[in-house]
């Protein structure tokens, strides 16, 4: 039997609007929000096809969010299963994309690069813009080092540089025809900003070429093509009228504008 202490039932007690919650590890965060989610399940007054949505980082925090909501269903009489979705942020996105794939430019049958395969292609794309680009190393690179040594150092950090450089591109919603666009506008004549362009361009030809899309894709694209179609975006803003989200410290600027969206103006978050 679940016993909340006063801040727990202070979060229990949520009606509606929008809601922050500070919580340490440790302080019961996830058993207070799955009860909160079966609390709105049984007395939100949800219509037929309505969800409460409970949004998490990883797939192992789906399972135990689900089976929680379930015992506490079951607790009050009611079905699980029935009234309430978890899913991971990278699960959700690519829920919406599925059902309307054309409107983010993909073809029916579009693939989801897993992070090995994602690593894999990145490195091939490196080691490739290293091979025609031996001037730029050479222009960081003290005479008088190994050139065994130099070869590894830079073929690590420039991979490391460009997953940052393409995840930042990606989270403020930049293609490489866009960010060409604006480097163009700004005049912005960098060798680093000319190297990761070069990279997240060729990385994007070759994750394409694969009919494939990457997990930092699938956020970007779910949240364009909701803010390109309104008529869906109401029509699942209508299907999920309350949104608890897991750990949102950790999410990136795009994953929260696409819960805003979600949400909406006078939504429930």
């Amino acid at each position: 039997m679940f016993s909340p202490r006063p801040g727990q039932n202070e979060v229990i007690a949520y009606q509606g609007g929008l809601m922050g919650v500070m919580a340490v590890p440790g302080s019961g965060k996830t058993h207070t929000l799955s009860c909160l989610a079966a609390r709105l399940v049984a007395h939100a007054d949800l219509e037929e096809g309505q969800e409460i949505l409970v949004v998490t980082l990883i797939n192992s925090a789906v399972d135990n969010f689900s089976s929680r909501i379930a015992w506490f269903l079951k607790e009050s009489g009611l079905l699980p299963g029935i009234g309430y979705r978890v899913r991971t942020l990278h699960g959700l996105a690519n829920d919406i994309i599925r059902e309307h794939p054309d409107l983010a430019g993909l073809d029916n049958h579009f693939s989801i690069l897993d992070e090995r395969a994602s690593l894999d292609i990145m490195a091939s794309t490196v080691n490739h813009w290293k091979r025609t680009h031996p001037e730029f190393i050479e222009s960081y690179t003290d005479d008088s080092q190994e050139v065994q040594k130099v070869d590894y150092y830079w073929s690590d950090l420039l991979g490391s540089f460009a997953q940052a450089f393409i995840k930042q591109c990606k989270d403020l919603q930049l293609t490489p025809p866009e960010l060409q666009l604006l480097m163009d506008q700004n005049s912005c004549s960098s060798d680093l900003l000319a190297c990761g362009y070069d990279i997240y361009k060729d990385y994007q030809q070759a994750i394409g070429y694969r009919g494939a899309v990457d997990f930092e894709d699938l956020i970007r694209l779910a949240y364009k093509v909701l803010r390109n179609n309104p008529d869906y975006l109401a029509r699942l803003q209508w299907r999920w009228p309350y949104i608890l989200e897991d750990e949102a410290q950790d999410s990136s600027r795009v994953q929260e504008d696409l819960l805003r969206l979600l949400c909406g103006n006078d939504g429930n978050w």
